[in-house]
């Protein structure tokens, strides 16, 4: 049977996943409920956020689809895969056109000597516009570099959600079978040399509690059998030992136990404890390494610390340092893009591709049952020929006209350099250039000054020079004097200061940040103080209190909001925001030593 190896790439929220599952039902792999966002995260926030690998048959083919995270910060995902397969389908939303992660898929595909499929997806949109969005790519291609080859792309147009597609905007659409038929058309089928000296390169990693760790990868020559005696060889040359314990093949979404598989196939294996990507498995150790798979290096920084707040202990089941140790080293078990550090007795300083990289891992913590305390994230300055060097990124932003010059304002003060601007109907879609400190804690302020119709998609596009000083929070912090409950009353008087982060009858301690204040600095506040009562009445002074909403911290806010002397406290039930140094004394103690 031949097999073909495919990758599905798009920017996030284009309908690569909705489009993947249709492609299973249709094939009748998996039930007609089913969907590849599998993870609980993944389905309450709609974006893929691990590379997964399924399989379907058609036409007695086989072919194995690896579906990748749309968000770039989950981008060292993305580019590993690509270089174990064949040929990728870029999905592009026919409204938005190509945005800044298909620009970096595209980019890593068209490198690597991958001819794409293009699925224009989403045709049916109001605003659907799928000769602009063609003429767009086309462009993308050009500016990326393609060959002429790689230029002349098939296109499919689809309606991912109804699970049809058609080769031509004026054919009736019935089903995704044109899909299927271009791939078989189009993408080359697997080089199968059985007979080679066996090369299998891990690109994905799983764990499992049996087994320990997995390396999901393909098979470039060779054939691999249960119990086979391998040699892994690192790109450096380094030769060590293993054995197969087991041997998985994929149909459809499960993994099936396999005595064997064959060169071009994509496997998993077990019984190599320290299994790494990128590295060669083989039958000799005289056998030729494959060439070695780059991963992007992280771009910001926080330290995870012991939770010692008043409060610590009363949520978590896992608080002691040890506890968090070990689940980071098994994070980084299967998590390439993470970095750790464990050399200092009172922090693990952690290293990832983004804010949201981060935040995924700390709200799978906390769903864990973890408790503990990070700093705020800080981006990876380095220095390359005695030149400070930091990340930058490109960011493309969808705003409505009103609204674009505030964005403009904004993103100048944060070192942003616009470099395109285009106005379609009364959007407006900036490019901008923009240092990652720039960007963070930004999305929060963004989302405000477009009154919630802004769209902002970023990407890393490389280290540069340091861009200077960026001067981003321009207010201070409420910081609770007092431990107890909320009084509404205390809390009707300090909403006017500023917005607060807390509601009424909240528990609070000295220390806790409780809000921030509009006039930039810090301020200690009693937010449990009571109306004092006496046995006279006062005309108009005994109406109910009311107070405005407050801005309630998800873990997400809570590290765009915090301020450089700030920890932010996550346990299983609550995500707090508190100074560093909990009393009044300590913390002008402490920016005096700073000084």
């Amino acid at each position: 049977m031949e097999i073909r190896n495919i990758a599905i790439i798009a920017h996030v929220d284009h309908g690569k996943t909705t489009l993947t599952d249709a492609l299973m039902k249709q094939t009748g792999m998996v039930p007609a409920d089913f969907t590849m966002d599998t993870n609980d995260l993944e389905k309450e926030r709609g974006i893929t956020i691990y590379a997964k690998n399924a399989s379907l048959y058609y036409k007695d083919t086989k072919i194995n689809i690896v579906d990748t995270p749309g968000h770039a910060d989950f981008g060292s995902e993305v580019e590993r895969v690509l270089r174990s397969i064949d040929s990728v389908l870029l999905v592009v939303d026919a409204q938005e056109g190509p945005m800044p992660q298909t620009k970096f898929v595209l980019k890593k595909a068209l490198e690597l000597g991958l001819k794409p499929i293009v699925i224009i997806n989403k045709i049916d949109k109001p605003a659907a516009n799928v000769d602009e969005t063609h003429h767009k790519l086309l462009e993308l291609f050009i500016d990326l570099g393609a060959t002429h080859e790689q230029l002349e792309f098939p296109v499919v147009y689809a309606i991912g959600q109804e699970g049809v597609a058609k080769l031509d905007m004026k054919d009736e659409a019935k089903d995704l079978s044109p899909i299927l038929d271009t791939i078989l058309k189009y993408v080359p089928a697997a080089k199968a040399d059985a007979s080679a000296p066996l090369r299998f390169q891990p690109f994905n990693l799983a764990y499992d509690n049996y087994l320990g760790r997995l390396g999901i990868g393909r098979i470039y020559d060779g054939t691999v059998k249960t119990g086979d005696t391998v040699f892994v060889r690192k790109p450096n040359g380094e030769t060590r030992s293993g054995k197969i314990t087991n041997l998985f093949l994929f149909k459809g979404m499960t993994r099936e136990e396999a005595p064997q598989a064959e060169a071009g196939d994509i496997a998993m294996i077990a019984g190599i404890p320290d299994i790494y990507i990128g590295e060669t498995i083989c039958a000799s150790p005289d056998t030729e390494p494959l060439p070695a798979i780059h991963v992007d290096e992280p771009t910001i920084s926080l330290n995870f610390l012991l939770n010692d707040s008043p409060f610590a202990g009363r949520e978590g089941k896992f608080v002691t340092g040890r506890q968090i140790r070990e689940r980071l080293e098994r994070e980084l078990e299967v998590n390439i893009g993470l970095k750790v550090d464990f050399s200092s007795n009172e922090f693990f300083k952690v290293y990832g591709r983004g804010e949201l990289h981060i935040s995924i891992l700390l709200e799978n913590m906390r769903r864990e049952g973890y408790e503990l305390q990070v700093s705020q994230p800080q981006v990876i300055i380095k220095e390359v020929n005695g030149v400070k060097m930091e990340p930058f990124e490109e960011a493309i932003i969808d705003v409505p006209e009103e609204t674009s010059g505030i964005v403009i304002q904004k993103l100048n003060k944060r070192a942003g350099t616009m470099m395109n601007m285009e106005q379609h109907h009364n959007q407006v879609r900036m490019t901008f250039k923009i240092p990652t400190r720039g960007l963070l804690g930004f999305r929060n302020e963004f989302i405000i000054d477009t009154r919630g119709e802004g769209i902002l998609a970023s990407r890393f596009v490389d280290f540069e020079p340091y861009a200077g000083e960026i001067k981003k929070r321009a207010v201070g912090s409420m910081v609770s004097g007092e431990t107890g409950k909320t009084l509404a009353y205390a809390l009707y008087n300090l909403q006017n200061r500023g917005q607060l982060y807390i509601p009424a009858n909240t528990e609070v301690y000295a220390g806790m940040v409780i809000g921030d204040t509009s006039k930039g600095d810090d301020m200690t506040v009693n937010p449990i103080k009571g109306k004092k009562l006496t046995n006279m009445r006062a005309a108009g002074s005994d109406e109910n209190v009311l107070l405005a909403p407050p801005y309630t911290l998800s873990l997400e806010r809570g590290l765009e909001v915090m301020a450089e002397d700030d920890y932010l406290e996550i346990t299983p039930l609550s995500v707090r925001l508190r100074k560093k140094y909990l009393t009044e004394n300590d913390r002008i103690k402490a920016s005096r030593s700073s000084q």
